[in-house]
């Protein structure tokens, strides 16, 4: 059956079309023109972000390292890290006051019980006890240890106590196993003592592994993997995953004071009696900083915000803040997109949002995506265009300096006399943007069965698409001449001047294939470029105009060709170099008279052999506009004097009504 499609008012909660291989290219088109290098195009869109076909934008590093670093300045101008202790001390504070407050109602009892000697030995238990209270240190570890010792009045703050030191001692040692895993919660102490005897078997197998001995990494998770549910498949994995997060305990402690690290320390020294447990974790810290330095062990954030944390939730906020240190160096030094597929995207979906995850995402995608299209390839470690990337490139300036143009002039190349002035050359080709649309119906036809395999009714696709091939009856021939000198990125000429000469390539293979179009780059010398090498062409990083040495060189490659022969120049400075006599380049700026005149000799020789000169001067001053209005004079070609914007309106609607022309005087001939 054949395909039906139905069509809708657009009510702005359809999708459009999704961000592809052909929106990202075109995205591209300038970056790869200019930079002439797929790779520093790419890192460039990298950069800057582009948006797909829907206008969503995907954004690029540099915003993604701005919301990065607005991320972290958020938590640190919010968050306390005082607040690991202040919990603590208030819930002693209210402990000790509520023992006072027994203190005195157990002395008040005794006072009005009319028994003397109660009365007394009450007073003399409410003092000592008073004092001991009066007397307790005000670190915090002093006072924990005080208490540990004190002999309680109230029942009820004894408990309260007992509650809070178990209550520490929990989460001390979930902070142990916080930083190797993360999966234990509510410790038993039957828990404990597996954990130590984990720590110890973990200990012996990462000393077998620095020493290249088997690690018995298998062994150890069959006995010990519940610890740890990320599942590391490595002992390497699993050894960077607890580095990770002992990184971030090392980072809080870094970001202490030296008073609240000493009571932390103290406190710990106090509450977690097994030393054997500590040390098993001081040899391990220490063995994981030296397999991984490049965590930064010596990190410390400075928070300065008024929301006091936790335990939990300090460890938990540097972990977030070594996880966004993380990222921000795997943004900083990635060198191409696919360097970004590195970034855990779910944990930047938690740190970023949705946002930056789906860009990041996108952009890790982007060379695979344009590899898969057959637009770029890998080539010797570096990413070049394809042939079909090359024709891209051309298709798209192309479009871009057609869509300019007003459509009762140029259009689409799809005038109302198309086709006259043609003979048909019994060719085709495959349907391109912008071609006449003369199908050659046997051949379409012929494509579509072979891609469906036979069967009525025939389903044509745009790709099955072949037009015939028309030639003019006057064949010309065209060498642009493209200033490649240093003054032309200065001046922001050089991307539309490299714009037209690809999309001229483009139009003459496309709709002209019998003409020819030969390119030669000058600067302080000239040279003879192909069409493959036009896309990765740059300017030279030199001074000096050889437009003498251009046109010697464009002589020789139209003295090969037949027809009508024309040279289209592109500068936006007058000669200020030319080849002396023993070969060596000459350059002297302001011009003087040598270089001039060797430049007009050359322009009287093309004038001889029949070579037209059309110029196109950007940002002419009065000296450029002079000289090229002598050579003008000479050869008795076109001047154009315009501006970077408009260069392409006046090329290719100049070598269009050229066309016109010399097909009419063909028909007038014939």
């Amino acid at each position: 059956m054949a395909k039906r499609f139905e069509y809708s008012r657009w009510d702005g909660t359809q999708t459009g079309f999704e961000f592809d291989a052909d929106a990202a290219f075109d995205e591209l088109t300038d970056e790869l023109l200019y930079h002439g290098d797929v790779n520093a195009a790419l890192r460039r869109m990298m950069q800057e972000g582009m948006r797909d076909r829907n206008g969503e934008e995907l954004q690029g590093i540099r915003e993604l390292l701005e919301k990065l670093r607005q991320e972290r300045q958020q938590r640190l101008e919010n968050s306390d890290l005082g607040g690991v202790y202040d919990e603590i001390k208030e819930q002693l504070d209210d402990i000790i006051d509520e023992e006072r407050h027994a203190i005195d109602n157990a002395r008040n009892e005794a006072l009005n019980s009319g028994d003397e000697r109660r009365a007394q030995n009450a007073q003399a238990a409410a003092d000592e006890r008073n004092m001991r209270l009066d007397l307790m240190p005000d670190d915090l570890a002093g006072k924990v240890r005080e208490l540990d010792s004190y002999n309680f009045e109230s029942k009820e703050a004894k408990q309260r106590f007992d509650q809070l030191m178990d209550k520490l001692r929990e989460q001390l040692m979930q902070q142990m196993v916080d930083q190797m895993s993360g999966a234990m919660a509510n410790m038993t102490p039957e828990d404990m003592a597996r954990m130590k005897d984990m720590m110890a078997a973990l200990n012996e197998m990462l000393e077998k592994h620095q020493r290249g001995e088997d690690s018995g990494f298998e062994q150890f998770m069959e006995e010990y993997g519940d610890f740890f549910p990320e599942n590391p498949e490595t002992v390497e994995e699993l050894l960077e995953q607890m580095a990770k997060r002992m990184a971030a305990m090392q980072a809080m402690m870094n970001s202490m004071t030296p008073e609240q690290r000493a009571q932390l320390q103290q406190l710990s020294d106090q509450l977690m009696e097994d030393m054997d447990l500590q040390w098993q974790m001081q040899q391990l810290s220490g063995n994981l900083q030296q397999m991984f330095p490049q965590l930064n062990w010596n990190q410390s954030y400075d928070f300065e915000g008024q929301d006091p944390m936790g335990f939990q939730q300090a460890m938990q906020a540097m972990q977030d803040m070594g996880d966004l240190d993380q990222l921000e160096n795997l943004l900083r030094n990635a060198s191409s997109p696919a360097a970004l597929a590195e970034a855990d995207m779910d944990r930047v979906r938690d740190l970023m949002g949705d946002d930056a995850a789906r860009s990041l995402e996108r952009l890790a995608e982007l060379t695979k995506m344009l590899e898969e299209a057959g637009l770029i390839e890998q080539k010797e470690g570096r990413l070049e265009l394809t042939p079909k990337g090359l024709r891209k490139i051309g298709s798209n300036a192309l479009r871009d300096l057609f869509s300019k143009l007003a459509k009762d002039t140029v259009g689409q190349h799809q005038t109302s006399n198309l086709g006259q002035g043609h003979e048909r050359t019994y060719d085709t080709k495959a349907y391109e943007y912008g071609d006449p649309f003369q199908l050659d119906l046997n051949r379409t036809i012929r494509n579509a069965l072979r891609r469906t395999g036979g069967g009525t009714p025939i389903q044509l696709d745009p790709s099955d698409f072949e037009i015939e091939r028309t030639e003019h009856l006057t064949r010309s021939s065209t060498v642009l001449m493209l200033d490649l000198s240093l003054s032309m990125p200065m001046r922001d000429n050089f991307l539309p001047a490299k714009k037209v000469a690809m999309a001229l390539h483009s139009l003459i293979t496309s709709q002209f294939p019998r003409d020819y179009l030969g390119i030669v780059g000058f600067s302080e010398t000239a040279r003879i470029l192909t069409a493959e090498q036009l896309p990765e062409v740059s300017w030279d990083f030199v001074y000096g105009t050889n437009m003498q040495h251009g046109f010697v060189l464009a002589r020789k490659l139209l003295a090969r060709e037949s027809g009508t022969k024309q040279i289209i120049m592109i500068t936006d400075g007058e000669p200020t170099a030319h080849i002396m006599d023993n070969g060596m380049p000459f350059f002297n700026y302001p011009p003087v008279r040598e270089t001039v005149e060797a430049t007009l000799r050359e322009v009287v020789r093309c004038t001889k052999e029949q070579i037209r000169i059309n110029t196109f001067g950007l940002g002419a001053d009065g000296s450029l506009r002079a000289f090229i209005e002598q050579l003008t004079q000479i050869n008795r070609g076109r001047a154009f004097f315009t501006t970077p914007e408009h260069l392409g309106d006046y090329v290719l609607v100049d070598f269009m009504e050229g066309k016109r022309a010399l097909a009419a005087r063909g028909r007038r001939a014939g």
